[in-house]
């Protein structure tokens, strides 16, 4: 038996119809830690040296692209949702077609899963990542051990809303050419992060040309974008949950106030909660944070 603190290399399973790629850090036999993205995010948005660390202290961690984003499945046969229109409907009442839901993206872990002959495991959910381990907790209790949500919300629209340039930001189109999208891509965190800790600008202009020439799929966010407008609030669900859920945002996320991130904590029968100070809608790019994190989630997922 070995451990290997170094990504593996990166495999391909059957998972809910689909095909997911993933990879891992550390040994195949300790107890397993899985980590879902945000949207339109790849797993090596994930720092690699932030899933050294906490594999280190004995979990198989796993790391996947979510459907339609980096290698796994994409939906391009299906047309790109126009955001705005179904963002009018919903207001209505309307029904909402979407290619897929979040509920789908939270059946294509738990195929992980399966897949990978894993009874049950701990889940650490990032932004969009956070809502569909929520949906993880409330459908499939007895896969998850424990639940990390951060930089989450359980889709509240009643608190403040996000700050309106990083959310424009969000959700403008990517440009396609690659020095663009580059560009656009350094923008973005520098908008999301917080007033404390900023970015390294170097690391993340380095991580976005990886990120677009190991997959560029600007529509797959955008049906990721569709999946995540139509969900409604988890809150009534949450409610009866039995899943021990540790709860960590930062005090200047531009995305999601911290009364919503108190609501939530409220919300879930005996959550814990945690808010860094200066922190914004990022923690793979705050090293700075990464020992104070670390160190909660490994006390919580016991």
């Amino acid at each position: 038996m070995s451990v290997t603190f170094t990504a593996s290399q990166e495999y391909f399973a059957n998972a809910n119809g689909i095909k997911i790629c993933w990879q891992s850090f550390g040994d195949d036999d300790a107890p397993a830690f899985v980590m879902i993205n945000g949207l339109g995010s790849q797993m090596i948005n994930w720092h690699e040296d932030f899933c050294v660390q906490l594999a280190a202290h004995g979990y198989r961690l796993i790391r996947f692209d979510n459907r339609d984003t980096g290698l796994s499945t994409t939906f391009n046969d299906y047309p790109v949702p126009d955001l705005k229109r179904l963002a009018k409907a919903k207001e209505k009442g309307e029904t909402i077609e979407i290619p897929y839901s979040l509920e789908d993206m939270a059946k294509d872990a738990i195929g992980l899963l399966d897949a990978l002959g894993i009874e049950s495991a701990h889940f650490l959910g990032s932004s969009m990542g956070g809502r569909i381990g929520q949906l993880i907790a409330i459908h499939f209790p007895k896969r998850i051990r424990t639940l990390t949500c951060m930089i989450s919300t359980m889709g509240e629209s009643s608190f403040p809303p996000p700050n309106p340039e990083a959310i424009e930001t969000l959700f403008k189109p990517a440009p396609t050419d690659r020095t663009e999208f580059i560009d656009y891509y350094v923008g973005l965190c520098k908008k999301l992060s917080g007033s404390k800790f900023g970015i390294d600008e170097s690391y993340v202009r380095n991580k976005a040309e990886r990120c677009f020439d190991r997959a560029f799929n600007p529509e797959g966010e955008i049906r990721q974008a569709a999946a995540l407008m139509a969900a409604g609030s988890n809150r009534d669900r949450l409610k009866s949950i039995c899943i021990p859920t540790l709860i960590i945002n930062g005090s200047d996320d531009p995305l999601i106030s911290v009364d919503c991130t108190r609501d939530m904590a409220e919300t879930i029968p005996g959550a814990k909660v945690m808010i860094i100070e200066g922190m914004g809608h990022s923690i793979s790019d705050a090293p700075e944070v990464w020992p104070q994190i670390i160190e909660a989630i490994v006390k919580h997922a016991v």
